[in-house]
């Protein structure tokens, strides 16, 4: 009888190892589910600073008669392009240079866009780091 109950007051190595298994199991599921809450919310973050840009370059466009050129891109928002009449231009359109998207990137500018022909495309390259792929994230979607 005491063999018994020294029997029942531990557990036994099979219990623990399968308690250890669950616990893997359910944290590399947890682990999983931060990961794409964390990647959704960098491509919000990015989406919600190229949205951030519209205002600036539209002030820009106003000011001048038209976005800033692909050469000159962001900066131009900061500092007067060397393109341009200092008459005409009123900035700086940003209080701060233009942030680098949440992968720490600069983000992209071409005018004319190839998306939107008649205006200006700014985009980041997502999580990839890999201008041109499904993940870019830009003025267009």
């Amino acid at each position: 009888m005491s063999r018994r109950h020294r029997r029942r007051e531990a557990f036994t190595l099979i219990e623990v190892l399968l308690v250890l298994v669950i616990l893997v199991i359910l944290g590399s599921l947890v682990g999983i589910q931060i990961r794409r809450a964390q990647k959704k919310g960098l491509v919000n973050a990015a989406k919600s600073q190229v949205s951030m840009f519209k205002t600036p370059l539209d002030m820009y466009q106003l000011d001048l008669g038209q976005y800033p050129s692909s050469s000159s891109g962001l900066d131009a928002l900061r500092r007067a392009p060397g393109d341009v009449q200092d008459t005409k231009w009123a900035g700086p359109y940003l209080e701060k240079d233009a942030p680098l998207d949440p992968w720490g990137r600069k983000y992209h500018y071409a005018n004319p866009g190839k998306h939107n022909t008649d205006g200006y495309d700014l985009w980041s390259s997502g999580p990839d780091g890999a201008d041109g792929t499904d993940d870019d994230v830009g003025n267009w979607q």
